[in-house]
């Protein structure tokens, strides 16, 4: 931290730098960095205050740029046929409401038909359950299982009250929700049709210099999300095919929701995989018994495991760089906070968040490598920049100590 110091003319004294001078340095160092932590800590609290208190407005606008990322390079496909691009733009959008309506329209019959036969199944895996439990090794008497039946019925009462409640604040959010899925689709028609103007438009209003900076950073960001979806997208279809397959095989009821919640599922790294095999696992041992429902874990089992050891590494090594604590922690906070649909959004979050630290990082190591340029190509390079800019500067304004200013030549309008 001190200062190296020059060496001692012949005859002159050497001093040792002062221990408590440098303890004093140390003390100004750590105080300096500790507030620009805390700023930092601050800043980021603010940050979440507003989102929270914007959450109505900044949600759509969240989810239509996720779905402008599965519908911008089809209509990015027809704009260059010749397709205008509100046409092209109203034409994907349509077609992926289609889809969804198709797979809504596919998973709700299946799961009417067969939801007595699983109420069923589960009543007789309850009594298998109970048989279980008065048999050896356990050996319980019927008191005390109806004992823990009677308290498990006085905790789900005991919740009455905040299930009723939820109830009714659901039928208040219903509304909600279909006003902000309609936002969706408005905001995501718009980004689709005018997204090339916006990058000009923003380059325009702030400049050259910062002009540049916005669109790298914004075209990363760009880039990764795209790459999160589709990958995901990809990974999360490979999962859903094999394990419904073998779904379907085993005759496990409900096997195509099961595969299409498991394709879901996956845009949610970690925790959506464990809850969707979960849910599969106990599907087949209520309705096919516990031998099924351990093929069917095994299934699960190796398949998550090609996916994580294979196709993640390979698929996401260059769209996501993010440490699988960071996804971890990530997952949690999101749903923490904003509950499934921030489980969602945050790995794409913490993924566009490490763009910009790593954008950051980057400004700052030419800086760095800049402060140890000599001066006068440090100053041949500023007039580079200017020129390109089309700024005239005076060439012994930025001439370093000691060095005479080069001749101007007039540059060509």
């Amino acid at each position: 931290m001190a200062e190296q110091e020059a060496p001692a003319a012949p005859g002159q004294e050497i001093t040792k730098p002062d221990r408590g001078h440098l303890i004093g340095l140390g003390g100004m160092w750590l105080a300096k960095w500790s507030l620009v932590l805390v700023a930092i800590a601050l800043g980021a609290l603010l940050f979440g205050w507003i989102i929270e208190k914007l959450w109505v407005i900044v949600l759509p606008v969240l989810l239509a740029i996720v779905v402008c990322t599965v519908l911008w390079p089809p209509t990015r496909a027809m704009t260059k046929r010749g397709i205008p691009p509100a046409a092209a733009a109203a034409t994907t959008l349509v077609l992926f409401i289609a889809v969804l309506a198709g797979i809504i329209a596919g998973i709700v019959p299946s799961v009417v038909s067969q939801a007595p036969e699983l109420a069923n199944k589960a009543t007789e895996g309850i009594n298998q359950v109970q048989d279980w439990l008065q048999g050896p090794p356990i050996n319980l008497k019927d008191d005390q299982i109806e004992e823990g039946i009677h308290t498990i019925i006085a905790k789900v009462q005991e919740s009455g009250t905040v299930i009723a409640s939820g109830v009714f604040t659901g039928v208040s959010t219903a509304s909600s929700l279909l006003l902000t899925l309609g936002l969706v689709l408005v905001l995501s028609f718009f980004f689709i049709k005018d997204g090339p103007r916006f990058i000009p438009w923003l380059h325009s209003v702030s400049g050259g210099r910062a002009g540049r900076h916005l669109e790298v950073v914004l075209g990363r960001m760009w880039d990764t999300l795209g790459g999160f979806i589709r990958t995901q997208a990809l990974v999360s279809l490979i999962d859903a095919v094999f394990i419904g397959a073998g779904l379907l095989i085993l005759g496990v009821p409900l096997a195509p929701v099961l595969a299409i919640l498991t394709f879901i599922g996956g845009f949610i790294p970690i925790v959506g995989a464990f809850v969707a095999g979960a849910l599969a696992v106990l599907v087949a041992l209520v309705a096919n018994g516990l031998t099924t429902a351990v093929i069917v874990l095994i299934i699960i089992l190796v398949v998550q495991q090609i996916e994580g050891n294979v196709l993640q590494p390979v698929l996401q090594s260059k769209s996501m760089k993010l440490h699988a604590v960071v996804v971890l922690l990530a997952v949690t906070a999101g749903a923490s906070v904003f509950g499934i649909v921030g489980a969602f959004l945050a790995v794409p979050t913490a993924a566009v968040a490490a763009v910009v630290v790593r954008y950051i990082g980057e400004q700052i190591d030419e800086k760095s490598a800049e402060a140890n340029i000599p001066d006068d190509v440090a100053a041949d390079e500023d007039i580079d920049d200017a020129e390109r800019e089309g700024v005239t500067i005076d060439q012994a304004a930025v001439a370093p100590k000691g060095i005479a200013p080069k001749a101007i030549t007039p540059q060509a309008e």
